[in-house]
């Protein structure tokens, strides 16, 4: 059996009028920039995620860099985040002249851990960018608690935290993105809310910020050739958000549907002394963007998966102190050691919502005769 990491393709089937509508109907009204399905989606995404504001940009990665770039991220200052995560989380600090400060991650979450961040604040700091990874969000309130006490500013990246809500000790869960000063959210297609290309947005309570925000994502103009800062071309396709409006109709089914696969691997795997399943910590509800595990000889299951043609990705195989590009930080092997543990032993299974319990149930089955060899 041949089971795909993704496939965007049996959504489509399923949805195929739907979604044809919406992209014609784009087409057919005249393509505009920013035009009335941005403002839909962005409509769609405050009232889902309980945003004030929403700014809908080019990708996730746009949204991380203009943010960052308003947020005054800037030459001079530190920002610390985790070694643990896609490239764009410290990529954005770099781009805007700022040094990513890293902090290494929990071992149960792979979450940045909070324990460590306050030993890194220097007189330099200027923010904390958690990183909200994989399945579940990151300790908003220690977070909160320490950006507070040391006036920092504080940049959610959950690019892969659509749906996942935090409680702590707040009297109502609070949609990630929308605890810290700026939050943002990717839309490739394999995020829980995908596109058919790149798509971003950012979300804001912060109405100076929203305004900086929308200016920022066409070139720092408020009015046409009229530029108050050195902006971005940063303007979210129409009919990426057309689509993704169609999706977002949807969108309770597939996180719930996500959670019936989850369990279906849970309890499918929970037997298998050699693989480790992450835990969910905090008062939150989480969302499995991706279904990780924790393997030993975790490279040769890699390649066993492989051979019975089981789609499957490695979530993130290098840190990002051990990268080229961050080798003027100075970092060494061992300076961040449960991140590298992780990295050496982390696989992603395929998470998508119109997998078929039998072919989850042939991904646990060939993991078991892996580990009975």
């Amino acid at each position: 059996m041949k089971v795909n990491f993704y496939t965007s393709k049996r959504e489509y089937d399923e949805k195929k009028e739907e979604f044809n509508k919406a992209i014609i109907s784009v087409v057919e009204k005249g393509i505009s920039t920013l035009g009335p399905e941005v403002v839909k989606l962005e409509d769609e995404i405050k009232e889902f995620t309980g945003a004030k504001y929403a700014i809908g940009v080019a990708s996730g990665t746009d949204a991380l860099v203009l943010a960052s770039d308003i947020l005054g991220f800037n030459e001079g200052t530190e920002v610390i985040t985790s070694p643990f995560t896609f490239f764009a989380s410290a990529s954005c600090i770099a781009r805007t002249g700022a040094k990513p400060v890293f902090v290494d991650i929990d071992e149960e979450t792979f979450n940045i851990d909070v324990n460590k961040i306050e030993e890194n604040i220097t007189d330099k700091t200027k923010g904390i960018l958690p990183v909200h990874l994989f399945l579940q969000m990151a300790d908003m309130d220690k977070i909160m608690d320490i950006a507070k006490s040391h006036n920092l500013r504080v940049l959610e990246d959950a690019a892969e935290a659509f749906g996942m809500r935090w409680r702590g000790n707040s009297d109502e869960y609070r949609h990630a993105g929308t605890i810290g000063d700026f939050g943002i959210f990717s839309f490739f297609p394999t995020k829980t809310l995908g596109g058919y290309g790149d798509g971003g947005m950012i979300v804001t309570n912060d109405e100076k910020l929203y305004e900086m925000a929308k200016i920022y994502r066409v070139h720092g103009a408020s009015k046409k050739y009229h530029h108050e800062y050195i902006g971005y071309n940063s303007r979210l396709d129409s009919i990426q958000a057309a689509v993704l409006s169609v999706k977002m109709k949807y969108i309770n089914d597939s996180i719930e549907k996500r959670e019936e696969i989850g369990s279906w691997y849970i309890d499918g795997l929970k037997d298998i002394k050699e693989v480790r399943i992450p835990k969910i910590l905090g008062n939150q509800k989480h969302v499995f963007y991706v279904f990780n595990i924790l393997a030993e000889k975790r490279d040769e299951l890699a390649e066993y998966l492989k051979e019975k043609e089981i789609g499957f990705s490695i979530y993130y195989p290098k840190p990002l102190h051990l990268q080229e590009c961050f080798k003027y930080l100075g970092h060494k092997e061992g300076d961040f050691p449960v991140a590298e543990k992780i990295s050496k032993e982390i696989l992603a299974l395929p998470m998508y919502p119109e997998l078929t319990r039998e072919e989850v149930e042939y991904v646990c089955n060939v993991i078991k005769e892996f580990y009975a060899k």
